[in-house]
Formats: C-alpha cells, sequence, structure tokens
C-alpha cells in the first residue's frame, strides 16, 4: 500500500444537467457521475495520487455509472460497501456564466447510511490523509458514524474536511451547530466563499479563518471563484489569484481545487500528521497548483477534472 496514499469518504451523486429536449412536452438529462467526495477522489487519482474511496454504491444503473467512472480514473474501491438503497440524484440547471442551481432527490438513499459495523474493518494504516464533509458529515443516520471514523482517523493521518454546504437539503444551522467540533477534529479546512456566507454570514473571509484556526484547523483555504483563494496558516495569510480560462460550468471545481491541494502537499511530504513543518510559501505553491487544476475542470462540462498530463501538456506549451 502506498504510504501516502488519501483515503476520501463521502457520497457519490448524479449530476443531471438540463438539455434541449426534442419537444416542448420533454426534458432531457445528461447524466454525469458527480458528488463531492467521489470529484475529490477521481480527481486525487487522475493527478497521480493513490486514491481510495469510503462510499456506499448502489447497484442501480448509476451505481453502476459511478463504479466505472471511478475505477476507469484509477480509484481504489476496495472498501466501497455494495449498497441496496437507490442513488442520489442531482439535476443541475446553469445560468449564463456556468453557475449550477441544483435540485436533490436524496431522501433515504445509499449514501447517508452508514453503519458503525461498515466502517470499522477499514484499514488506515496506510493512508496519510482522510478526506471527507459535504452532505456525509450531516445526513443522518450516517454522520455520527462519519465523525466517530474522523476522530479515530486522526491518531494516525491528517484530516481534511470540505463543508460544501447544501442549504436545499440541511439547514445551515446544522452545519454552524457541528462546525467548532469539525474544525477541532480536522487539519484542513477547504470552503468556498458561498460555504463562509452560509456559516458565518457578514463575516470577513480573514476574520472567518481566525475563528477557525482558534477552534483547532491549522491551515484554512477560502476559494472565491475568479477572486482566486485566501489561504490563510495557524493565522499567516496569503491570496492566490484564479487562473483565467474560458468557463463552461463551474460543477466540481472546488472539489478538484480540493484534490489539487492535497495532491501537492502529500506529493512533498506534507500529509500524515499535524502539518509539522509546513510554511507559507509551500501553501501559496500548493495553492497555485490546485487553482490550475480547479480551471481545466471549468473548462469542460459537468465534474470532469484533469488528468496529470493535461496539465503536463498544458505547461509544456505555456498554457493554464
Amino acid at each position: 500500500m502506498n504510504p501516502s496514499q488519501i483515503t476520501v469518504l463521502g457520497e457519490c451523486v448524479a449530476d443531471a444537467f438540463c438539455e434541449p429536449a426534442s419537444a416542448s412536452n420533454e426534458l432531457a438529462l445528461r447524466v454525469l457521475p458527480g458528488g463531492g467526495p467521489a470529484n475529490t477522489a477521481a480527481s486525487l487519482a487522475r493527478l497521480g495520487t493513490s486514491a481510495r474511496l469510503l462510499a456506499r454504491l448502489s447497484g442501480d444503473v448509476f451505481g453502476r455509472l459511478f463504479r466505472a467512472h471511478l475505477e476507469e480514473s484509477g480509484v481504489d474501491l476496495s472498501y466501497a460497501v455494495p449498497a441496496a438503497e437507490p442513488s442520489t440524484l442531482a439535476v443541475a440547471e446553469l445560468d449564463a456564466q456556468g453557475q449550477a442551481a441544483f435540485s436533490f432527490h436524496a431522501q433515504n438513499t445509499a449514501d447517508w447510511q452508514w453503519t458503525a459495523q461498515e466502517l470499522a474493518g477499514v484499514d488506515l494504516s496506510g493512508t496519510a490523509c482522510v478526506h471527507t464533509g459535504s452532505l456525509a458529515l450531516v445526513r443522518e443516520p450516517g454522520a455520527a458514524v462519519v465523525e466517530e471514523f474522523l476522530s479515530a482517523a486522526s491518531a494516525r493521518a491528517t484530516i481534511s474536511i470540505d463543508p460544501n454546504v447544501r442549504p436545499l437539503l440541511v439547514r445551515p444551522e446544522v452545519y454552524r451547530a457541528r462546525l467548532a467540533h469539525w474544525c477541532a477534529l480536522t487539519d484542513v479546512l477547504r470552503l468556498s466563499e458561498d460555504d463562509l456566507e452560509l456559516l458565518l454570514p457578514g463575516t470577513s473571509p480573514e476574520r472567518a479563518c481566525d475563528v477557525w484556526h482558534a477552534a483547532g484547523a491549522r491551515l484554512v483555504v477560502i476559494t472565491r471563484g475568479a477572486d482566486g483563494a485566501l489561504a490563510s496558516l495557524d493565522g499567516e495569510r496569503l491570496q492566490v489569484p484564479a487562473v483565467a480560462t474560458r468557463v463552461v460550468d463551474t460543477v466540481g471545481a472546488g472539489d478538484s481545487f480540493t484534490a489539487g491541494l492535497l495532491h501537492h502537499l502529500g506529493a512533498r511530504g506534507h500529509l500524515g500528521g499535524r502539518l509539522t513543518g509546513l510554511d507559507l510559501g509551500e501553501v501559496a505553491q500548493a495553492c497555485r497548483f490546485a487553482a490550475r487544476v480547479a480551471a481545466l475542470t471549468c473548462s469542460v462540462a459537468g465534474p470532469n477534472p484533469p488528468w496529470q498530463r493535461q496539465l503536463d501538456r498544458l505547461t509544456a506549451v505555456g498554457g493554464i
């Protein structure tokens, strides 16, 4: 087992995009495999990190789509749980800027039914980092089980969390009530500017970083779309510009940024503990790399993160 492996825990979601139909009384949907944790795992694997996804995969048509996509991306599914429940479905409508508004079909679906027994046998001896977030941390009945798993994993692995707030499914107050506890568990907290506004309304990004540092998170990164990202390491801060690209849509961009960040930190030996030895210069390099990964994701339709060879080709010709 690769000692720098990253284990991702969380949901797979079928992202259905509305497309022009042949008749006015029809709706055409193009379905792509998505879900924040699944997107992050796929992106990590495509970048060359040994990535394993702990997911509950339905046997339905969407579950088979998830499995094929993740395996083709190189994700290890050896601990994925075959689930009897249906897959979660999200229907996305894109605005003129490529921003997606989702409606969710997630009642009693496979992703939220984690039991302690399903996670008890997971071997983390070769895992340098455990990443989770999104709905897996707040949807019952599995949320408490996921938190317990993180608490146990923190004894040997770096912990990374992306809250990825979904107010249509879970009230923001639920996230707010758990956020201090998550910060006490996590070493890396990556979230979007939209998440910030839902979690700490009216709070500046800098003030929010200080609040989350005080609760325990060492590295906080707030992504701000076209305005780049703010990174704060124990209160030392820097701004990283976004990478200019032609935006098709922004679906999965934040997940790709997280993957790029963790991949870069892992490749330089910073994962596997409490980020000891990490300095602001290395954070800047990791965020710049992550911004390139996110930009490439925005340049194609849906949550389709780039492969390392694509990044290499663009670097060679002076592109992104």
